[in-house]
Order: structure tokens, then sequence, then C-alpha cells
């Protein structure tokens, strides 16, 4: 198999001074792509800003013989968004391919989360998958192509303890990939999502000792997938773990049908609901949203 490359390509990675953002963007510029280094510096809880995170990649990309520039504004915003998506226009003249995965951390039970540790979150995880894909998505559409690459997570998708703000973010990230997958699907823009697991520093705290291997190295290959001109699947999740690939998605059972119910048989009837029949996968693209309607009138015609 010849080698997947970005030559002439654009890519423009959120949160690319460090960890899994720093490996996708070295893994593209490495195969020909010419990389925005977005990264504001902050710290692990969003606070303070730094230029040299950023700096430092793109020097190592250049020393490497790539091409790469930074830009230090902030996701958080609809200002730092399109200064963001507008770095690649005054550098490169493009934007191909968005990958959103800047993050940060504020923990608390839902019981103690603070309305500013709520909004902080938010602010970097969903509302700047918004700042920036806003600005890039109509872009793409005009020249007929794109790549989007959102960032989910095993702690959205399933939950965990004490991350609302955090499980809230990564699982608003699936709306906002079917609904650019959907728009996009004419013109030639498909939007994925990586649900990524690797050691970095938003582990500090934990104890890793009994991890395998599972350093941001192993991620990068699927996201460089979901960003190349190859990539064959839109509006999808997947996760990418210590090695281990997979598709995730959202599925219904098959459900029951009746005329009408009590509330005494929606609990008389619960296993059925819950488990009977072949389960229902619906892909957003073409039209996952559609083909459940129709279904369920279909049931309800057949009585």
């Amino acid at each position: 198999m010849s080698e997947l490359r970005f030559d002439k390509r654009v890519a423009v990675i959120t949160g690319s001074g460090r960890g899994l953002g720093r490996a996708y963007a070295l893994l593209l510029a490495s195969r020909g792509a010419r990389v925005v280094i977005n990264d504001n510096g902050g710290s692990l809880k969003g606070d303070g800003t730094a230029d040299d995170p950023a700096q430092e990649v793109v020097n190592e990309i250049r020393a490497a013989g790539g091409t790469a520039v930074a830009c230090t504004e902030s996701v958080a915003t609809e200002k730092g968004g399109k200064a963001i998506i507008q770095a690649a226009l005054d550098h490169f003249g493009r934007i191909d391919i968005l990958v959103h995965n800047a993050g940060n951390v504020r923990r608390g039970s839902l019981k103690e989360m603070s309305y500013e540790d709520f909004n902080a979150v938010l602010d970097v995880h969903l509302r700047g998958a918004f700042h920036v894909v806003r600005p890039a998505f109509p872009l793409m559409c005009k020249q007929g192509y794109g790549r989007i690459v959102l960032t989910s997570s095993v702690s959205g998708l399933y939950g965990n303890h004490n991350v609302v703000n955090y499980a809230m973010s990564k699982t608003g990230m699936v709306g906002l990939c079917n609904v650019a997958a959907l728009e996009g699907a004419a013109e030639g823009v498909k939007c994925n999502i990586i649900a990524p697991g690797a050691v970095t520093r938003m582990a500090e705290g934990l104890d890793t000792s009994a991890y395998p291997p599972m350093g941001p190295e192993l991620v990068a290959p699927v996201v460089g997938w979901l960003s190349h001109e190859s990539c064959s699947v839109t509006g999808e999740i997947f996760s990418s773990m210590a090695g281990r690939v997979s598709r995730m998605y959202i599925a219904e059972s098959e459900g029951v049908y009746q005329p009408s119910w009590t509330v005494e048989q929606v609990g008389e009837r619960l296993a059925a609901i819950r488990e009977g029949g072949t389960p229902w996968a619906l892909a957003p693209v073409p039209r996952g949203q559609v083909d459940h309607i129709l279904r369920s009138f279909e049931m309800a015609k057949k009585g």
C-alpha cells in the first residue's frame, strides 16, 4: 500500500502544543501537510497563557523539514475561533483539515460543580468546537472539500464521576458532528469523531502504573486517516485506546408497538422494550433521523 500523504493540504489542529494534538500535528506534517499549531499554552485547568508550547512544536516540525506556523488564540471565544481559522488563510490561503483537540479539565461532583468551572470547560471543548467549525465549514463547502475531526471521550459517552462539564461537552460533540456530516455530505466535507485514550497531562493525579502502553502516537494514525482524502466515512465515532481501535455508535432496540399504553403496561413490557428484536443502528448520514421516524411509523401501520 502506498503511503497516504497530505501534500498541499492545510491543517488546523487546536490544542496541538502538547499531548495528543502534538502527535497529530507531527504525523500530518511528516506526510506533507502545512499545519497551523494552535495552543494558547494554558494550564490543565485552562488558566494563563504561554507562547512556548505552540512555537516549540512549530520548531520541531520545521527542523524535520515540514511547514508549520503557530497561533496562540483561544478557542474559547468566537473571536479566537475566527482568528485561528484566519491564520490558516493568512499563511496558506486555504483550510482542508480541522482537528479540534483543545481541552481543559476542572473536576467536581454534580453536587458541587461551580458554574465557573462548568462554563470554563464547555467554553473550550464544546463551544470551542463550534467557534472553529463555524468559520471553517463554509470555506470547506465552497471549495468542495474538507475533513473535520472532533474529539469526544468515553468519559462523555459512558459518563464518569466528577466530570459533568467534560462529559456534557464530549457528548454534545456528537450532535455537532452529525449536523456537519449531514450538511457537508453533498459538498465533499466529512466530519467524524475520535474518542481517544492516551496518557497525557490530563492523566495527572491518576495512577497509570498498571496501564498498558498508550501514548498519543497510538491514536494519531486514526486521526490521520480520518483527516485524509481517502476517508470513506462521515458522521461516525472511532475509539482509540492502548492500540485498540473500534467504532462506537448509538443503537436502539427494535421496540414494542401498542395502539395505546398504560403506565402499568410500560413496566410489564419493559424487558421487550429494552431488549426485544434486532437492534437498530441508524447512521446519521444519509438519513438516520428520517429512518427512525419511518420505522416507527411502519410499526404503527402494521399494528
